[in-house]
């Protein structure tokens, strides 16, 4: 069994007002925090022990958890409010020691296999993985031809383009890429990894959707109740 890292300190403020009272990890999708849902699937593959990386209303997550039935082992930890991403990072691994560990974001759903990810990892004996994603259109996407419609999609995943979809697999000595809390995740550290060689991407084709917006949190909501959640096991 492999730790998993949550990041889930953000304001999340894209989601308008939801957040005033909400912290982005605690937003319901089926009546269930979208964080649960993450965390359910990484229980899927048999990796059940997390270490919750708190910031903004930290105190509603834990109120949650401390009340959480469940066989997983959780860990809560406050990383203080305005951390960045990689501080958060540098602070959980301190708490964790040299291990390996997955890492992932408090707001996005897929149905990667976790355990091919950590497969891919080891293969390439690098001290970081990402899983590469392709993004949803934000617009329904026609294809024609001339002027007759032969395929219409709403809000397709696009099948061309790669974007950080979280989801990855770090080694400790990617946390010595982060020297203070005011760093974030996805600049320096994981730029100076793609510069040393040491980054490699795990393509995944199939779904992924973030919760960034109110249109991303109706996306993900109408698939839960239509029976349609491709991350659901």
């Amino acid at each position: 069994m492999t730790k998993t890292i949550i990041l889930a300190g953000g304001y999340g403020t894209r989601l308008g007002n939801v957040t005033d009272t909400t912290p982005k990890p605690m937003v319901e999708i089926g009546g269930i925090p979208i964080i649960v849902h993450i965390m359910s699937h990484y229980a899927f593959y048999g990796h059940t022990e997390f270490y919750i990386a708190l910031g903004y209303k930290a105190n509603c997550i834990q109120k949650y958890f401390n009340n959480f039935n469940s066989p997983w082992k959780i860990h809560l930890i406050d990383t203080g409010i305005d951390t960045q991403t990689g501080g958060r990072c540098k602070i959980i691994a301190n708490k964790i020691g040299n291990e390996q560990a997955f890492l992932t974001y408090g707001d996005g759903l897929s149905d990667i296999d976790i355990n091919k990810l950590l497969e891919f990892h080891k293969k390439n004996k690098k001290i970081i993985t990402v899983s590469a994603v392709h993004p949803s259109a934000r617009f329904g996407e026609l294809h024609l031809d001339g002027e007759r419609v032969i395929s219409f999609k709403e809000k397709p995943q696009l099948q061309t383009g790669w974007i950080n979809g979280g989801f990855f697999v770090v080694e400790p000595e990617f946390y010595n890429y982060i020297d203070t809390h005011d760093v974030m995740l996805e600049r320096q550290p994981l730029e100076k990894a793609t510069n040393e060689k040491q980054l490699y991407a795990y393509k995944h084709e199939g779904f992924w959707q973030c919760m960034d917006t109110r249109r991303d949190h109706h996306l993900l909501e109408t698939l839960w109740t239509e029976g349609e959640a491709p991350w659901k096991k």
